[in-house]
């Protein structure tokens, strides 16, 4: 039996994928969760657009858990639903949800699952990719950058709470940085209206890092330092119509309240 079990949505293809290719535990067993079935791995099936399909995510987890026998237990969030990009007007309101469902509700309650499943007695850890739509108001992706804003904030509130607990999990959120993955190209290459970001995308496309260079750096930062829940590679773009840091300083002064963008 492998001292090492590592689980990551999406691990067929792009950055998951990358991820699986170049753990740095010799001979750990790894899990992938997503729609399809791995061609090297075990699969457990599940849909980031479908809720009523967690729930296999949650049974195997409590299963391999409850007993683990190993040493070490990570679980890296990756998976997202890139479908339900455009603009608002611009998808159904199927699609629109799906997207919800899969970028917003999914990474954090699965994430949910894994660390209230985690038992002292081994090295537990939960990293939730996120991505610089974190920091960046992107046209076209509202269904996509919002999710990735819960996520780090999920990760630092989570972290927070479990700060004090004997054996916890340490948990955190990665911003990988531009990553040119198979999805961003389609993205780039697009001539969608509905997707009025193609053209930054396109423009900075090969200043964007191979994924197996991504991953690698990815696993060099894991686990994380004590205390550091959010690690981020790279900048979000240079424009300010993107930047959130520009955009807050426009904050609204109400009686009371600061509204601030973080």
């Amino acid at each position: 039996m492998s001292d090492t079990t590592i689980w990551i949505t999406g691990a067929t293809s792009g950055i998951g994928k990358a991820l699986s290719q170049n753990v740095p535990y010799a001979g750990a067993r790894i899990i992938n969760l997503s729609r399809r079935k791995h061609p090297d791995f075990e699969s457990v099936i599940f849909d980031l657009t479908e809720p009523s399909t967690w729930g296999a995510v949650r049974s195997h987890l409590h299963k391999e858990l409850t007993n683990f026998k190993g040493e070490r237990a990570i679980f890296i969030q990756n998976a997202c639903w890139m479908a339900g990009n455009g603009t608002i007007e611009s998808l159904t309101e199927e699609d629109y949800q799906k997207a919800l469902y899969a970028n917003v509700m999914a990474p954090l309650a699965i994430g949910e699952m894994f660390v209230r499943n985690c038992r002292p007695g081994y090295e537990a850890g939960l990293a939730m990719m996120s991505a610089g739509a974190a920091a960046c108001c992107l046209e076209g992706l509202s269904a996509y950058g919002p999710g990735k804003i819960a996520i780090e904030h999920w990760a630092q509130n989570v972290d927070k709470e479990l700060a004090n607990k004997p054996g916890r999990p340490w948990v955190c959120a990665v911003r990988p940085g531009g990553t040119r993955t198979a999805t961003v190209q389609r993205i780039a290459d697009t001539l969608d209206p509905s997707m009025p970001n193609a053209q930054h995308i396109r423009d900075n496309i090969m200043r964007r890092l191979d994924p197996t260079s991504a991953a690698k750096q990815i696993w060099g930062q894991l686990p994380p330092k004590p205390g550091i829940s959010l690690i981020s590679f790279g900048e979000p773009p240079e424009d300010p119509q993107y930047r959130f840091e520009d955009q807050r300083k426009k904050s609204v002064n109400v009686p009371g309240w600061q509204l601030m963008y973080r």
